[in-house]
């Protein structure tokens, strides 16, 4: 790892992200975990939208993720399994820093996007049954009408959607950055370096730091 960063604190890319989301949470009035998510669809169009980011893993020696969770059939999800790729930014006013990521994509489909399904509102359990999200919707009276149908149907226990659940952001590259003085920012780029063992084999990645010009 390169130790050419020197205006940002630690090794970790994973742990640095942590640590600014706890001080935004300090202080953002709202959703201080809100980020712009970008895709692309099948004709190469870019597509971008405000999306919750749910948690940052750290796996320990600079390997992580970034996830969050959603309806696998909106039209998010669909470009994502179309490419297996996605960027995003964290951006966060009150304290004029930001992150920047892109990477590679995976479901989270199992026991951990059962757990965070459950530890939602009950009413925002039964939307995501209700809510065919991205395709067109005659009326709000008609949603709501889904919505009553849905919460009939499950009651106070609704299993987690089968087409609803979490994506995991690999990500090969994240930059951080902070606001400085005339518009002179401190902006650090990490990139992911993978390098092969021969026959098939990949060591475990590490992180290329650099400066880069404001």
């Amino acid at each position: 790892m390169s130790a050419q960063n020197d205006s940002i604190e630690g090794d970790d890319p994973f742990l640095i992200a942590k640590a600014w989301l706890a001080e935004a949470e300090a202080v953002e009035p709202n959703d201080a975990n809100a980020m712009a998510l970008a895709t692309v669809d099948a004709d190469g169009m870019p597509d971008v939208r405000m999306v919750l980011l749910k948690d940052i893993e750290s796996y320990g020696d600079g390997q992580g993720a970034f996830v969050f969770y959603t309806n696998y059939e909106s039209a998010k999800g669909q470009q994502i399994a179309a490419t297996g790729k996605a960027a995003f930014v964290l951006h966060w006013k009150s304290l004029r820093r930001q992150i920047r990521v892109r990477g590679t994509v995976t479901r989270e489909d199992g026991p951990k996007a059962d757990a965070y399904y459950a530890s939602r509102a009950l009413e925002s359990r039964i939307g995501a049954w209700a809510s065919a999200q991205s395709r067109p919707l005659a009326s709000r009276g008609a949603l709501m009408l889904a919505v009553a149908r849905q919460g009939a149907k499950w009651g106070a226990n609704p299993p987690r959607p089968p087409f609803w659940g979490g994506f995991r952001i690999d990500p090969v590259q994240v930059e951080f950055w902070r606001d400085g003085a005339f518009r002179l920012h401190d902006r650090f780029s990490w990139v992911k370096q993978t390098p092969s063992l021969g026959e098939g084999r990949v060591a475990s990645a590490t992180w290329q730091v650099q400066r880069l010009s404001p």
